[in-house]
C-alpha cells in the first residue's frame, strides 16, 4: 500500500490523495460478494497507482486459489479472467504505469506460486496485453484517452472451454443515458435494442474472433 500523498505539489496540482489500506477495505466490504465474484467487473475511473484494484485483484485470487490450486491449467484460466474483469482510468501516466506493474506482479506471484514448472510466459505475455488495455491513462470525465482520443475499453469473456472472446467499447457511449429512448423512430449513435432487458445498449466497435485465452494479444479484429 502506498503513501497517501507524494508531494505537496502533486495534491496542488492534481488533487492528488491516495485512499488508505483500511478505507479501501471498508469500501470493498459493503461488495464482498462481487468482489469474489471471478468475473465481477471492477471500473475505478481514479484509480491512482491501484489501491483498490490491487485489492479487489488479491480477492479475486484467493477465490481461484481456493478453488482451482490443484489443477494449474483450471487456475490458468481462471486467474487470467480475474484479472481481464479489472478496469482503470488515471489521469497521471506515472500512476497508470504504476498501477499496471503492481496488478501484474499481484498475478504473476500467486500464478508462478500456484503452477510452478506449468507456468508459461504464453499466459504472462496475454495478461501483460489485458493489463495495458484495462488500466489506461485518460480522464474519465470527459471521457477521453491523455492523446484525446476516446476511450476505448476490451470486454474478455471466456464463452467456451478456453475460448476467449474481446469486443471493444467507446466508454462514452457505455455511459449514455438511455432511459428516454424509447422510440425506435430516433436510434441513440452506437447503440442497439436488446429486447431481453428492454433497453439500449452499446454496440462493440471492434469484435475479434474466438482464440485461446493465452493468445489474445495475437487475436486479429474483423
Amino acid at each position: 500500500m502506498t503513501e497517501q500523498v507524494k508531494s505537496k505539489q502533486r495534491v496542488t496540482d492534481h488533487g492528488e490523495f491516495f485512499t488508505s489500506e483500511r478505507e479501501v477495505n471498508a469500501m470493498l466490504d459493503l461488495v464482498k460478494q462481487e468482489t469474489e465474484r471471478v468475473d465481477s467487473r471492477f471500473l475505478e475511473p481514479a484509480c491512482g497507482d491501484g489501491n483498490f484494484l490491487a485489492e479487489v485483484l488479491s480477492r479475486k485470487m484467493a477465490v481461484v486459489k481456493r478453488q482451482y490450486k490443484r489443477n494449474h491449467l483450471e487456475f490458468e484460466k481462471y486467474s487470467v479472467l480475474a484479472i481481464s474483469s479489472i478496469y482503470g482510468v488515471e489521469l497521471l501516466e506515472d500512476n497508470a504505469q504504476e498501477c499496471r506493474n503492481r496488478i501484474y506482479e499481484i498475478w504473476n506471484k500467486e500464478y508462478t506460486s500456484v503452477c510452478k514448472k506449468d507456468a508459461n510466459d504464453l499466459a504472462r505475455e496475454a495478461v501483460r496485453y489485458i493489463i495495458q488495455h484495462n488500466i489506461l491513462c485518460g480522464d474519465a470525465l470527459t471521457m477521453l484517452r491523455s492523446d484525446g482520443e476516446p476511450i476505448i475499453f476490451s470486454q474478455w469473456d471466456l464463452v467456451s472451454g478456453n475460448k476467449m472472446k474481446r469486443r471493444d467499447y467507446r466508454f462514452d457511449q457505455m455511459m449514455k443515458d438511455t432511459q428516454d429512448q424509447l422510440s425506435f423512430d430516433s436510434v441513440p449513435i452506437g447503440m442497439e435494442y436488446d429486447s431481453e432487458i428492454d433497453a439500449w445498449v452499446p454496440v462493440p466497435i471492434m469484435e475479434y474472433p474466438l482464440t485461446n485465452y493465452w493468445e489474445v494479444q495475437d487475436a486479429i479484429e474483423f
